[in-house]
């Protein structure tokens, strides 16, 4: 009987060739959607779950408070790892994460040395790969990192280097000292295995003095630690609870020496408002559960981005389910003679009910199989456009093979279920006699269904144009400084002395307008800590400390980037400014200060000195749009408050013939170092790099959008066809009556265009609300505009009027008296 349904089907596909061809194009692409999407929540879930004991695993964050400042990092104080051992004994182990700053590292074998500049290098403690087991190819990981000079590599860095010669043993020159390095040890390709830590190269942490100085500290915060749990504590509940219980007793003891000596008792800090806690974060919701967090070691997605793809895939195969059921609704009328005459002849409904529903399975069928040819043709251009590197091989994955069939069936059903127990609904003698099922029934079904189609068509469209209109806001919003034709020159302290004349040779290159030096730049971080506010006659009342994050900065600093200020000066030679300071307005603010120059803060951290304040700076931000604008201060360059290790040279560039003036640069650069090659950035690219997820969501929402608008356009089309076929004998009277095409045209679009016009109305609330919680992710953001949904709606409409006037005007054009002697 099965093969009979088959048969049957078969025949039916091929002589419905329009009406099969709509519908397996239909579901091909809602499969192909929902299995690219799918491969890459897989892709993203699948995050620090290959590590060993990985549920053991815990990320220790930091949450501070101190007056009105507050944060949520992935990073701890050096101390907190052992502290966290030593205290409970269901911590079983820690391992520490320092990220240097970029550098060189260099190769020699009585040939000419290869130096590259490495930027993806960790320092880890001995034990790391032993915590966070990252599989290795060569060596050993529970000894590779033991000794100070060993280092780690990936199979890239190994090619680049040594080629196709065994790198264990051979040695690597670190750093524009060239400290020599020993290869113990060679990871696997990581490229492809998915961790939220990243990099290309590990060496021990006690390579890296200012890791052993600020060991003493509890708000040096540029470590990350991780904790593995004991096996009775993992797979008890309630031991996560208890453990963070115990901590802030913990923080009160361990803390408190270290808070002393920046004079910060511990105590007064928190009976003020403030706090210091430590909380754990399991390890595998490091990469999509940290939104809040900030870090630069992890990779760090928001797990709304998997929601909102995980609901796109829903639409699109529904609207592809949504087609076949109105594609085969409108084809009724042709088959319910057939389904009369089974009937008639003995055929029971289920009997009939098995036969649609196995036609349903042929086009689901056909359309998976082209679906997963259209999967992997489509897989390298979806990997580059979400920075993915999802082989083929990943689709055979159990779960997702399972998950794929199971849609698959779903889709079936949901397809056919409908068209199925209608058709064959039909009173077999009403057929015969030409009655059938009521118009009015089968028409508010169809444009129902049309109406949902375009719904959700307007909403993904509505919500595409309201993400790009952010990311231009982003783009175009005054930052308050100047990021055109700006050029930033990384690690420059390589120079050594060098470092000032190489900047003073710039400023005589003639493309070149201006050139400062800095500890940081904007988007590569800043130094913070505590400072206390000194209260005068004329303003007691002021902010008792305040955290600040700064950079130590040349004179020109300002002018380069175009900073303005609102009171005062800004660093100048003539003044020996090593004690100043420059506030934004936000310091200035929380502090509580109505007259700020000629204040003083104090920095317990260095040797207990006063800053005077020189100059008020407005507001700029130093990081994305995600982030709201914070305390900041500029120190000078003569400062000895503290040393960042690190140097970045700004250049103001005049725009005109950039190639020239960039070979210049470096031609100057040459002469200084010889070893380390130049890198540079354009400041512009570096703020547009914090918003690269967005860009990429972005991009995947119109995609996946204008594939959900093709869906929804064939269903379309399949029912105007249908429209225009049954209405050909009125088509050709009214031509013989004298009706024009565009009379022709407008009768039979403009009831599908009132549907439009609904969908539009029904879609407007759904994407406000929707686009209303994503852009609560961005502290500077756009007010939903109007624009948009007419936009959305304008397109909608006119993509369906296109539709639709394809067969319209095809039937306008038609000879009436085919048509009249047809009927």
């Amino acid at each position: 009987m099965l093969r009979n349904y088959i048969k049957i089907a078969w025949r039916n596909i091929i002589r419905y060739k329009t009406n099969s061809l709509l519908n397996i194009l239909g579901l091909t692409i809602g499969l192909a959607s929902v299995m690219l999407i799918a491969l890459y929540i897989q892709n993203e879930l699948s995050y620090d779950t290959a590590f060993k004991d990985a549920d053991r695993v815990y990320r220790v964050n930091m949450k501070g408070k101190m007056g009105d400042n507050s944060f949520y990092a992935g990073y701890t104080p050096p101390p907190a790892g052992e502290a966290l051992v030593s205290n409970f004994p269901e911590i079983e182990s820690a391992t520490r994460i320092y990220q240097p700053y970029n550098t060189t590292v260099a190769y020699t074998n009585g040939e000419t040395p290869k130096a590259f500049s490495e930027s993806e290098i960790l320092a880890v403690d001995p034990n790391f790969l032993e915590v966070l087991s990252y599989p290795l190819l060569k060596g050993d990981a529970a000894t590779c990192l033991q000794q100070p000079n060993s280092i780690v590599i990936t199979p890239q860095i190994a090619h680049k280097y040594f080629g196709s010669e065994n790198p264990l043993g051979k040695t690597l020159l670190y750093g524009e000292e060239q400290r020599p390095l020993q290869v113990t040890g060679v990871l696997t390709d990581l490229e492809q295995y998915p961790a939220s830590v990243k990099f290309d190269i590990l060496m021990p942490v006690a390579n890296f003095g200012d890791v052993s100085y600020f060991n003493w500290s509890w708000v040096w915060l540029n470590m990350a630690t991780y904790v593995k749990l004991t096996k009775q504590a993992s797979e008890n509940p309630d031991a996560l609870s208890r453990l963070e219980a115990g901590f802030p007793e913990m923080l009160r003891v361990q803390a408190a020496p270290g808070f002393k000596r920046i004079g910060q008792p511990f105590d007064e800090f928190l009976e003020k408002g403030n706090y210091w806690e430590l909380h754990l974060q399991p390890l595998k919701d490091v990469h999509l559960y940290s939104q809040d967090i900030t870090s630069s070691i992890t990779e760090q997605h928001d797990v709304k981005s998997l929601y909102i793809l995980g609901i796109i895939a829903l639409f699109i195969v529904v609207l592809a389910c949504v087609n076949f059921m109105n594609l085969a609704t409108v084809q009724s009328v042709k088959r319910s003679k057939e389904i009369g005459i089974r009937k008639v002849l003995g055929s029971q409904r289920a009997q009939l009910v098995k036969q649609f529903m196995t036609e349903v399975v042929c086009y689901t069928f056909f359309a998976m199989l082209l679906a997963m040819v259209l999967v992997f043709l489509l897989l390298p251009g979806f990997n580059e456009l979400t920075g993915k590197s999802i082989a083929a091989a990943d689709f055979f994955n159990v779960e997702l093979v399972v998950l794929t069939l199971a849609i698959a069936t779903i889709t079936a059903f949901l397809a056919g279920s409908y068209p199925a127990f209608f058709l064959t609904s039909f009173n077999p003698i009403h057929v015969l006699k030409g009655k059938g099922k009521t118009t009015k029934t089968n028409g508010l079904v169809r444009n129902g269904l049309v109406v949902f189609q375009f719904c959700i068509a307007i909403a993904l469209i509505s919500c595409t144009l309201i993400v790009f209109t952010q990311l231009r806001y982003t783009q175009q919003k005054d930052l308050g400084f100047d990021k055109e034709n700006v050029l930033v020159l990384n690690n420059t302290e390589r120079l050594g002395t060098g470092e000032n004349s190489f900047k003073e040779e710039l400023t005589a290159i003639p493309g070149v307008r201006n050139a400062s030096s800095s500890s940081s730049m904007l988007t590569r971080g800043q130094f913070g800590d505590f400072y206390v506010p000194k209260a005068t006659t004329d303003e007691p009342n002021i902010a008792s400390d305040i955290s600040l994050g700064s950079y130590l900065v040349d004179d020109e600093f300002i002018e380069t980037l175009d900073l303005e200020l609102t009171e005062g000066r800004a660093f100048k030679k003539e003044f020996n400014d090593s004690l100043s300071v420059l506030l934004n307005e936000t310091a200035v603010a929380q502090i509580g200060w109505k007259n700020p120059i000629g204040k003083q803060l104090q920095y317990p951290g260095g040797n207990m000195e006063y800053y005077t304040v020189v100059g008020v700076l407005k507001d700029f931000n130093l990081e994305s749009l995600h982030t709201a604008i914070e305390p900041f201060a500029l120190f000078s360059e003569t400062s000895q408050s503290y040393e960042s290790g690190v140097s970045y040279i700004t250049l103001k560039i005049s725009g005109e013939n950039t190639v020239n003036t960039l070979g210049q640069i470096e031609k100057l650069w040459e002469g200084y170092s010889e070893s380390a090659p130049l890198e540079y950035t354009f400041l512009d690219e570096d703020l547009s790099h914090a918003y690269q997820e967005d860009r990429r969501l972005a991009s995947l929402f119109t995609i996946f959008t204008a594939l959900a608008i093709v869906v929804a356009c064939l269903g379309l089309f399949g029912l105007i066809a249908f429209t225009a076929q049954q209405r050909s004998k009125e088509i050709g009277v009214r031509k013989v009556l004298g009706a024009s095409v565009g009379d022709i045209v407008s009768l039979l679009a403009v009831n599908f265009l009132k549907l439009v016009l609904l969908a539009l109305i029904l879609a407007i609330p759904i994407a406000w609300l929707a686009m209303s919680k994503w852009l609560q992710d961005f502290v500077y953001r756009i007010d939903i505009p109007l624009w948009t949904f007419v936009v959305a709606g304008a397109l909608a409409l006119g993509i369906a009027l296109i539709t639709v006037s394809f067969q319209a005007i095809k039937a306008a054009i038609a000879n009436p008296v085919k048509s009249l002697r047809t009927e």
